[in-house]
């Protein structure tokens, strides 16, 4: 995920977006403890997409305050 497909987005869907990737990542991590994770770039990739996200949704409304 680029910045601007993130900037394309809908709110809702930032929010959605979000949520899923949390859940991918507590996934990814319940699977370290009972079997082998095939790539950990992933980890690092869905991180990015989280910080991406937020920084999008605080930029929203960080705008829509003022």
């Amino acid at each position: 995920m680029t910045g601007s497909e993130v900037k394309k987005m809908k709110s809702e869907e930032i929010g959605i977006e979000l949520k899923r990737l949390r859940e991918r990542l507590y996934q990814l991590r319940c699977q370290t403890i009972s079997e082998k994770v095939e790539d950990n770039s992933q980890f690092k990739k869905i991180r990015k997409d989280v910080a991406r996200l937020m920084t999008e949704r605080r930029t929203r409304l960080s705008a829509g305050a003022v």
